[in-house]
């Protein structure tokens, strides 16, 4: 079995350095991350400026880019083949809910997913990394179940995945969940700059607003280990019909 392994943590961030420690046993694992912190940057690729890749004393390999270029440069030739598995994580506080859609965390695994590959973007619920080895050991026990049960060969699936900072012993067994919805981010915080500019800080998520049975945040607040599949298609499928309908009306009334 081949992995491989990003974050939007960065190289040296404690998150990767356990996960990779934990997986090296049962695969080939390689690790392809971000040179720096690269927290919420989503799906972003870098353009219009030159990526570089430098290989670490600890052996990882670093982009001066995103999670996403990281994923993107390992599968279109920095590789030479195709892994099985792309793992983005261990990343430093959860992805749960509106979270996945800024998350550079999920856009490294969604990265591989767009290349055919089964991926996990892995997150604990807290951050500090307490009892990250606990949460390794999670995503490696899943992923030898995986490998037991030939998951890995099917059609590629994209899957998020919040683990408890808890004792292993106290992580509650996988939960599959939808994704809750959070309330709108905390108020931008503004600051003066020594040469008398305004700057603003992006605020802090909001609290959920959707945690009822069944969501992410419901199965975090009761300890389990939280599993949710994803998808790309963003399309709002229940509305096709209305939409059409009103374009056909919109349609009929354009002058001439």
């Amino acid at each position: 079995m081949k992995i491989l392994i990003s974050n939007d943590d960065g190289f040296r961030a404690e998150g990767i350095v356990a996960l990779f420690e934990a997986l090296k046993s049962i695969a080939d694992v390689e690790v392809v991350a971000p040179e720096h912190n690269n927290s919420a940057k989503s799906n972003a690729l870098t353009l219009h400026t030159p990526l570089y890749v430098n290989r670490a004393d600890n052996g990882f390999r670093y982009v001066n880019g995103t999670p996403a270029d990281c994923v993107h440069i390992a599968l279109t030739g920095l590789l030479g083949y195709r892994p099985d598995l792309v793992i983005s994580g261990i990343n430093n506080g959860a992805n749960m809910g509106d979270d996945t859609l800024y998350s550079g965390t999920v856009g490294a695994a969604m990265e591989g997913y767009l290349f055919g590959i089964p991926a996990m973007a892995v997150s604990q619920m807290e951050k500090g990394w307490a009892h990250l080895d606990a949460a390794a050991a999670k995503v490696k026990e899943l992923v030898l179940q995986m490998q037991a049960e030939n998951t890995l060969l099917t059609r590629p699936w994209l899957l998020n995945i919040n683990v408890p900072n808890l004792p292993l012993d106290q992580i509650k067994s996988a939960k599959l969940c939808r994704l809750g919805r959070r309330h709108a981010a905390e108020p931008v915080i503004t600051q003066v700059d020594p040469r008398g500019q305004t700057m603003y800080w992006i605020g802090n998520a909001g609290a959920a607003m959707d945690d009822s049975e069944g969501t992410d945040f419901h199965a975090a607040g009761l300890g389990h280990m939280v599993v949710t599949p994803l998808k790309v298609d963003l399309t709002e499928h229940d509305q096709l019909r209305h939409w059409d309908q009103t374009l056909a009306r919109l349609s009929q009334q354009a002058p001439a």
